[in-house]
């Protein structure tokens, strides 16, 4: 099939091996054809804007502007963008924000090779999809209450290591607030202790060490 026919494909990823793996895994496909590549958010938008793909598949984490970034910035520009996150990240908070930023499909990068293409057929058409992983995270999540945007300042600081009486004097607040708040993290995430907290904030993706 020419490329005038087939699904024209975008990959941002900054590991060289996953880009050349898809672009194989593209080249397999009749009806896709690989049109640019990148290796971070900055190159993905402007090799979205000169070449105007027909699916973008971009990784999260990347160099200089990550993922997502580049997405919102893209959707802003671009409303009708397709695009789809290929991450190993599979924390449920980590899959919205993608999701409310504009992506059509979320895949982790342990996936069988069909359901990335399958997947990119479907984005192409109009769908969302999401890995089996993905939708299981979001579902068993889905009635947590959520942190406070307080509540996650207080969370990173713990996760880098500081005690209550230097996370109170970086956010101006008294000990009494830090330890109301780390109450509150615990009992929402059902973590033991803070460190737990900390681990299972990065898992799911509510904060970024």
């Amino acid at each position: 099939m020419s490329e005038q026919g087939s699904i024209r494909i975008l990959v941002a990823d900054d590991h060289p091996i996953v880009r050349q793996g898809i672009a194989v895994l593209v080249g397999t496909q009749a009806d896709m054809t690989l049109v640019a590549e990148a290796s971070n958010g900055r190159e993905a938008i402007q090799q979205f804007r000169a070449h105007r793909p027909d699916v973008t598949i971009m990784d999260l984490q990347m160099p200089e502007m990550n993922g997502l970034d580049a997405l919102g910035a893209i959707r802003g520009e671009f409303p009708d963008a397709r695009i789809i996150v290929l991450t190993t990240y599979t924390g449920d908070v980590q899959i919205l924000r993608a999701l409310k930023s504009g992506a059509c499909g979320y895949l982790l990068k342990n996936m069988f090779h069909k359901e990335l293409v399958d997947t990119v057929r479907s984005v192409h058409a109009g769908k969302k999809t999401l890995s089996p992983e993905a939708s299981y995270q979001i579902a068993e999540h889905s009635t947590d209450d959520a942190l406070t945007p307080a509540e996650v300042s207080v969370l990173r600081l713990i996760a880098a290591g500081n005690a209550n009486k230097q996370i109170a004097d970086q956010l101006s607040i008294t000990e009494e607030t830090v330890k109301s708040r780390v109450k509150n993290i615990l009992s929402k995430l059902g973590a033991q202790d803070r460190t737990q907290a900390a681990v299972i904030g990065v898992k799911r993706g509510i904060i970024n060490i």
